[in-house]
């Protein structure tokens, strides 16, 4: 009775004698998250722990139907082949486990891998790694034990060890894809903040006139501070894309950028949108963020201004002096942090007169103003900015050649008032893209009250030379802002041009462009 007793609690005690160094190999491994540290990590630990020569971990890709694994303790190398062939593709494939006194004798043991590492297996050991949901993912292998061969109790020592690995490598292979997603998502948010700058910055008001440089400047001016800035002009002037310049050019760009048409809302819901409303102020009424709110650590931009009624006006005043907010129906005061920029079409100094406008509002408004000018008064911008727009929309709706505007069309252009503007020559640009088939647009394209306005061409202009200028301007300009969009990388600024990259080197030689170190 005893002889067969004294065997089994040999075994308990020395699988009892493996728990502890198990246990402090789990506490090294779970505190491990990088997955290639944390399989050097296993191998090492298990090869000490199972008195063997060498250990591998092999993981399962399903998706391509291969194990993989380090070539070596150590190797930056990486091993892979058919999970369908070799004693830890059937060990992963089956969950079984499977030992081997002479690897080589066995049939389903895969030599290819010996001879391409160089390494003799003789004994082996192999078992399934599991994760929580007992799915296999992979192989913990011991090669070659030192002493004999793997017996029984290896097995079970081996599979309580790898039964802790699995959820190591598990948790290690998740944090390593939410590395990988994070990191993506960090980079696609960098490139969409560079698209937005680019777009929005002060190089989208294209322009050669002083007046549009004088405003361009101004913007460069103020970039580094957080003032309050009027903007007034006709419409279709420009003065929302001035706005998203001055924002994007300043020291908010990266935090929210809130428009609000206070023309465009009833009384009864401008304080609301603006200030925010609390839950059961009305029946139905659930808690609301104003824009005040929305727009902390950013900018407001407060569009058509001139259309708040004195009451609005009197709580925005109070905002602005004293930088808290309560909403409709509340009395917590609510500091925010933002800068107004606001904008309108109306000569509030005249409003001011006829008391529809306070005059104390309008100097906290007025920090900075910004007039934008009508297009009739800076004609000479007027093809710059149409061929800018032809390009633009050209490109969102693939087109190529880009199109072009025949001498006739340029000057009929060119000596139309634009009542509408900027807005209403982007239109007209946008609406040639979509309607006209060729290349070239001509007179007879453009539409019936351009074409009234006369094709003379103004006679302080010589065509030749205005067309020239137009072009160079416009091929300098779009060079620039394709080599900034690319992080000054020629090859891809030039795909982007549909051009060739020594064609591009040519054009910045010709322009003398200064290209920045990328």
């Amino acid at each position: 009775m005893d002889s067969t007793i004294q065997p089994f609690g040999k075994e308990q005690n020395h699988l009892g004698e493996k728990l502890f160094p198990i246990l402090k190999i789990c506490q090294k491994m779970n505190s491990e998250r990088d997955l290639a540290a944390l399989l050097d990590l296993i191998a090492k630990e298990a090869t000490k722990l199972m008195e063997a020569d060498r250990a591998s971990l092999f993981l399962l890709d399903r998706a391509k139907g291969e194990l993989w694994s380090k070539v070596a303790l150590g190797s930056e190398e990486i091993l892979r082949f058919d999970a369908r062939v070799g004693i830890a593709g059937a060990v992963a494939l089956t969950g079984q486990t499977i030992n081997v006194e002479d690897a080589h004798q066995d049939p389903r043991f895969y030599k290819e891998i010996d001879l391409q590492t160089g390494y003799r297996t003789r004994s082996l050991l192999a078992v399934p790694l599991r994760n929580h949901e007992g799915e296999s993912i992979g192989t913990c292998e011991v090669l070659n034990k030192k002493k004999g061969v793997f017996g029984e109790e290896d097995e079970e020592i081996l599979k309580a060890l790898a039964s802790a690995a699995a959820i190591a490598v598990e948790t290690a292979q998740i944090m390593e894809e939410m590395r990988r997603h994070r990191n993506q998502l960090q980079a696609e948010n960098a490139q969409l903040w560079q698209e937005v700058e680019a777009k929005f910055s002060s190089r989208s008001l294209i322009g050669t006139s002083e007046k549009i440089q004088a405003v361009l400047r101004l913007i460069d001016q103020i970039s580094n501070s957080s003032v309050n800035v009027l903007i007034t002009g006709e419409s279709g002037t420009g003065k929302e894309l001035a706005a998203k310049a001055v924002h994007y050019r300043s020291l908010r760009a990266r935090r929210p950028f809130v428009a609000l048409n206070c023309a465009a809302l009833p009384e009864t819901l401008l304080e609301s949108e603006l200030f925010g409303i609390e839950k059961g102020v009305a029946t139905g009424v659930e808690r609301r963020t104003g824009k005040f709110e929305a727009a902390h650590g950013g900018t407001l931009f407060l569009d058509e201004v001139g259309a708040l009624s004195l009451m609005a006006q009197a709580k925005l005043l109070r905002v602005l002096q004293e930088r808290v907010i309560e909403h409709v129906g509340g009395r917590k005061a609510i500091p925010v942090d933002v800068g107004v920029l606001s904008a309108t079409n109306k000569n509030l100094e005249a409003e001011i007169k006829k008391g529809t406008f306070r005059e104390d509002l309008y100097y906290r408004l007025k920090v900075i103003h910004i007039q934008m000018p009508p297009l009739r008064e800076i004609r000479q911008d007027t093809p710059l900015l149409a061929n800018y727009f032809l390009a633009n929309y050209c490109r969102e709706m693939n087109r190529d050649p880009v199109m072009d505007l025949a001498p006739q069309a340029l000057s009929a252009v060119m000596n139309y008032p634009w009542p509408g503007n900027v807005r209403e020559l982007e239109n007209e640009m946008k609406r040639l893209v979509l309607s006209v088939p060729r290349k070239t647009i001509t007179e007879e394209d453009l539409s019936e009250a351009i074409r009234r306005s006369g094709s003379g061409i103004p006679t302080s202009m010589s065509r030749p030379r205005l067309l020239k200028d137009i072009v160079s301007e416009l091929e300098k300009r779009m060079i620039q802002e394709a080599l900034e969009q690319s992080r000054q990388n020629q090859q891809h600024a030039a795909n982007a041009l549909g051009l060739s990259r020594q064609g591009l080197i040519k054009k910045i030689k010709r322009y003398g462009i200064r290209v920045r170190d990328a």
